[in-house]
C-alpha cells in the first residue's frame, strides 16, 4: 500500500479530485484502467502511474484531469486489495539478471527472480511465480519460482498455461473428490421415490461425435391441443441437484468453477467425472434421474401448456448430429436402416421444430449465420486441420427443443414468485444504436432502426440483405451492436432471442446457474423457498460488493444511481451469484481463445512466406484484419503494408480508404495475403497484403484518372445526376471482389506504389506527396 500527494498545482476541481474504488486492468502498451465499482466509465491511468501497481489489483483513485477527449486520468492514492494470484510466464536471463517476462502483458513489467529463488527451472521455461516484493515507483516486483511446468513447445503447455493465467481451477478439493467418491455407482430404489418413472418412453440423445457428457434428451409425439393437432414435447435434463446438495463441498467447487471450461483436446468440467461422466450423464441404456419439462406445443409453435416434475428415465439411444441429420434426409437410406424403431420418433421431433422455427420468425427473433470452427489436433496437440463446423436441421432441432424448455422454466420461476437467475440480453446500447444508424445510412441500405429498436428489425435488415454483395460485412455489423448476455435475478427479457423471459434450465452437468434453477423449479413444487447459501466469492470481500451491488439493482443498462434503497439481503446473494456465474463464464470464454489463439500461432510459424486468399473481417484506424479461406485463422495488415499513402478509417462504413487512390478496404471484402510475422508470445499473426492489393490499387488510380479526365463526376465539388459525390469515394474492394478480373502480368507490388506515388505527386495542386501513416 502506497500514498501519494497530488503535486501543488495540478489540483483539480472538487468534483474532479473524488477519489473512486475500483480494479485494475492493465494494457500490454504500459497504460492501464481502472474499471470502476460503482458502474461509471473507466479511468485512465497513464503508464508512470501502473509501474507501482500491477494487473487485477484493487485500488483507489482520485481523478486529476480529463484528457482531451474528456475521459477522466486518475492518480492512485491506496492499494486496497491485491489478489494473491500467481503470475506465469518464461524464465530468462539478461546480463547475469534472472527475470520472468509474464504470459499476460497486461502486467507491463517483468518480475526480477533472485539467484537462489529459481529452484530447477532453466532459461526459456515456462514457470509459476509468487511475487514476495511488490512493484514500488521506482523498482521492479521481486517473486520466486514456485512451479516449473516445462518447455514452451510441450504437448499441452498452451492449456496449463491459460488455466494459471486466467485463474481457472482445475484441481478440485480434497472434500470434493472424497464425496463424490461416495456417491453411488448406479440409480438407488431410495433415489426413485415421488418421482415419475419415465423409462419406457423413448427419450434419446442427440450430441455432438465427441460428446462425453449428455445432459439432455428428447421426445415428440403427436397429441391434441385444444381442438386442433400439435405434439407433446418431453426435454429431460439430468438431474444433478439430487447428487449436489447445497453447500456441499462439490456445490463449492462447482460454484467457483461457475462452468465448465472446453479447450481442443481437454475439458475442466465444472463437476467431478464420477458425476460428469457417470451418474449425471444420460448414457444409453442404463437408469438415469431427471427433470422433465413436458410440454403441449401447437401447430403455430406456440407451447399451449407446460409442467415440470422429477422422473426416472432410461434413454433407448444415442444419436449424433451426423446420424439424424443423415436420417431426416433419407428415411430409407443405410442410417435410417440401422435405428428403424427411431425413425418415426425422430420424424415427430423434426415436425416441432418446424413448427417451433414458426414461431421463432413470427417472434422476429435475430438469425444471423457465422462461421464457428473446430481445431482438430494430432495425438502430440499439435494442429492438423481447422474445419468449419456446420449447422444441420439436427443441431437446430435441439437448439429449438432446449429453447422451449428454457423459456417455460423462466415462465415457472416467474410465476411461482421466487427469486431466480434470468438470462438477460439487453437491446443495443445508444451509443451502438448511433453507430449502427450511421453505418447503415452510408452503406445505402435502405432500412435502418429507430431508438426503440425491436428483434425483429435487425432480422428484417438480415433478410433483406442477405443477396447483397456486402451481406457479410452487414450481418457482422449487426451482430456487434449487440450487447453481452449476463445472469442476473432482475428480468428484462432477452432481446436476441425475442423472449420477455429467459433462463437456464438445460445444461446443469456444465453451468452452475442451470443447478440453481432446478433448484428453484424444485422448491416451488415443493411449496418451499429456495433459500442460495452464502458461498464464497473469489477475490471479493462480500462487504465490498454489497457496497458495489447498492449502485447495481436497477434493471441492466440503467444507469447506476446514488440514491437508489440497498438491497435486501436475498436480493445481493442472487445478484453475487449472477455476477459471479457471468464473469466466469467470460473468464472461460477467454481461456478457451488464449489457447485457440497459441495452436493457430503455432500452425502459422510452419506456413512462414506463404500466400493464402481470405476476407477483411475488421477494419481499424491502423489496419485490416483477414481472416483466411481455407485456415480459419484471422492476422492484421498493419495500415503501413497497405500502400504508400494516407488511410483514412471512416467509422461509419467500418472501412479503410486512401485518400490518393480511393481505394477502399472494408469487412468482407476479398484479398490474398503472405504470412510475414508470427508473434506466439503475443498471440499475433501478421499479414503482408500481396496481390490483391495490386489490383485493386491499380484499379482504383484508373477509375481516379478517368474520372478527371472525363466528365468530371469525380472531381472534387462536381455533379453527376446533380448529386455531390461523397469525398474520396472510390471502388470499395467488395465491389470488385464479384467483377472479372484481368490475369495480365502485373509488376511487383513496391514498384506500383512508386509510380503511383509519382503520377499522383504530379497531379497534385501543391506539388507534394504525402508521407505514408505509420499507423
Amino acid at each position: 500500500m502506497y500514498n501519494k500527494k497530488t503535486t501543488p498545482g495540478t489540483q483539480p476541481a472538487t468534483h474532479l479530485s473524488q477519489e473512486i474504488e475500483g480494479s485494475v486492468q492493465g494494457h500490454r502498451d504500459g497504460h492501464g484502467f481502472v474499471i470502476r465499482d460503482d458502474g461509471e466509465g473507466d479511468i485512465y491511468i497513464p503508464p508512470n502511474e501502473m509501474r507501482a501497481v500491477l494487473h487485477k489489483d484493487r485500488v483507489r483513485v482520485r481523478i486529476v484531469r480529463q484528457d482531451r477527449r474528456g475521459r477522466p486520468e486518475g492518480r492512485v492514492v491506496e492499494i486496497i486489495e491485491r489478489p494473491p494470484q500467481p503470475i506465469i510466464g518464461r524464465l530468462l536471463q539478461e546480463s547475469g539478471v534472472w527475470l520472468v517476462a509474464p504470459e499476460d502483458k497486461r502486467y507491463g513489467q517483468d518480475v526480477l527472480i533472485p539467484k537462489g529463488a529459481t529452484g530447477a527451472a532453466k532459461p526459456g521455461q515456462v514457470v509459476v511465480v509468487e511475487l514476495t516484493e511488490p512493484p514500488a515507483l521506482f523498482g521492479q516486483p521481486v517473486g520466486r519460482i514456485t512451479e516449473v511446468l516445462g518447455e514452451v513447445d510441450d504437448p499441452g503447455m498452451e492449456i496449463e498455461i491459460a488455466v494459471r493465467k486466467y485463474g481457472v481451477p482445475h484441481e478440485f478439493s480434497a472434500e470434493c473428490l472424497a464425496q463424490a467418491k461416495e456417491l453411488p455407482d448406479k440409480v438407488r430404489a431410495q433415489d426413485k421415490k415421488r418421482r415419475v418413472d419415465l423409462t419406457d418412453v423413448p427419450l434419446v440423445t442427440i450430441d455432438g461425435e465427441d460428446a462425453r457428457d449428455f445432459d439432455d434428451a428428447v421426445y415428440c409425439e403427436p397429441a391434441k391441443v385444444g381442438r386442433s393437432k400439435g405434439w407433446r414435447l418431453l426435454v429431460a435434463i439430468a438431474d444433478v441437484s439430487h447428487y449436489v446438495e447445497t453447500g456441499s463441498a462439490i456445490d463449492i467447487d462447482a460454484y467457483d468453477r461457475a462452468t465448465s471450461v472446453y479447450f481442443p483436446r481437454r475439458v475442466i468440467p465444472m463437476l467431478p467425472e464420477k458425476l460428469s461422466n457417470g451418474l449425471c450423464s444420460l448414457n444409453p441404456e442404463v437408469e438415469r434421474l431427471c427433470m422433465v419439462c413436458d410440454m403441449l406445443v401447437t401447430a403455430k409453435g406456440e407451447v399451449h401448456a407446460y409442467q415440470f416434475y422429477p422422473a426416472v428415465m432410461f434413454s433407448h439411444a444415442r444419436f449424433t448430429y451426423t446420424e439424424v441429420a443423415a436420417i431426416l434426409a433419407n428415411t430409407r437410406g443405410p442410417e435410417a436402416s440401422k435405428r428403424k424403431d427411431r425413425v418415426k420418433d425422430l420424424l415427430n421431433l423434426h415436425d416441432v421444430y418446424r413448427a417451433l422455427l414458426v414461431a421463432r420468425q413470427a417472434r422476429g427473433a435475430v438469425d444471423f449465420e457465422t462461421t464457428e470452427t473446430q481445431i482438430v489436433c494430432d495425438e502430440n496437440g499439435r494442429i492438423e486441420k481447422i474445419v468449419p463446423r456446420t449447422r444441420n436441421d439436427a443441431h437446430k432441432l435441439i437448439e429449438e427443443a432446449m429453447l422451449a424448455a428454457n423459456v417455460c422454466s423462466a415462465d415457472f420461476i416467474a410465476q411461482g414468485g421466487q427469486p431466480g437467475l434470468f438470462r438477460v440480453h439487453e437491446g443495443p446500447t445508444p451509443e451502438k444504436q448511433e453507430i449502427l444508424r450511421n453505418y447503415l445510412k452510408a452503406m445505402a441500405v435502405g432500412m435502418t432502426i429507430g431508438d426503440d429498436p425491436k428483434p425483429g428489425d435487425f432480422q428484417a435488415i438480415a433478410e433483406a440483405t442477405k443477396e447483397r454483395p456486402d451481406a457479410q460485412q452487414i450481418h457482422t455489423m449487426l451482430l456487434r451492436s449487440m450487447q453481452q448476455a449476463i445472469y442476473t435475478p432482475v428480468n428484462s427479457g432477452h432481446f436476441g432471442l425475442a423472449f420477455e423471459a429467459y433462463t437456464h434450465f438445460t445444461s446443469p452437468i456444465r453451468r452452475y446457474p442451470d443447478l440453481l434453477v432446478h433448484r428453484v423449479i424444485k422448491a416451488i413444487l415443493g411449496k418451499t423457498k429456495y433459500a442460495l447459501p452464502t458461498l464464497p466469492t473469489p477475490g471479493e470481500a462480500h462487504a465490498k460488493l454489497a457496497k458495489r451491488l447498492a449502485a447495481r439493482v436497477a434493471a441492466p443498462g440503467t444507469k447506476p444511481r446514488k440514491d437508489v434503497k440497498p438491497p435486501s439481503r436475498d436480493t445481493q446473494a442472487w445478484e453475487a451469484a449472477g455476477l459471479h456465474c457471468s464473469a466466469n463464464e467470460r473468464r472461460a470464454d477467454e481461456a478457451s481463445r488464449d489457447v485457440e489463439a497459441w495452436l493457430k500461432c503455432k500452425y502459422m510459424r510452419e506456413h512462414l512466406g506463404e500466400e493464402y486468399s481470405g476476407v477483411v473481417s475488421a477494419a481499424t484506424s491502423f489496419g485490416i484484419f483477414v481472416t483466411l479461406d481455407a485456415m480459419y485463422v484471422e492476422g492484421l495488415v498493419h495500415i503501413t503494408e497497405l500502400g504508400g499513402e494516407y488511410f483514412k478509417f471512416d467509422e461509419a462504413r467500418q472501412e479503410l480508404r486512401g485518400e490518393r487512390t480511393g481505394i477502399r478496404y472494408a469487412i468482407g471484402a476479398r484479398v490474398r495475403v503472405q504470412v510475414s510475422r508470427v508473434d506466439l508470445d503475443g498471440r499475433k499473426i501478421d499479414f503482408r497484403l500481396v496481390r490483391e492489393g495490386e489490383e485493386l490499387l491499380g484499379r482504383a488510380l484508373k477509375d481516379k484518372g478517368a474520372g478527371a479526365e472525363g466528365s468530371g463526376a469525380r472531381k472534387a465539388g462536381g455533379r453527376s445526376g446533380g448529386r455531390k459525390p461523397e469525398k474520396g469515394a472510390g471502388p470499395s474492394a467488395t465491389e470488385q471482389a464479384g467483377l472479372t478480373r484481368e490475369r495480365a502480368a502485373r509488376s511487383p507490388i513496391q514498384s506500383l506504389k512508386a509510380s503511383v506515388k509519382k503520377a499522383v505527386a504530379g497531379k497534385s495542386s501543391k506539388g507534394k506527396a504525402r508521407k505514408p501513416r505509420r499507423g
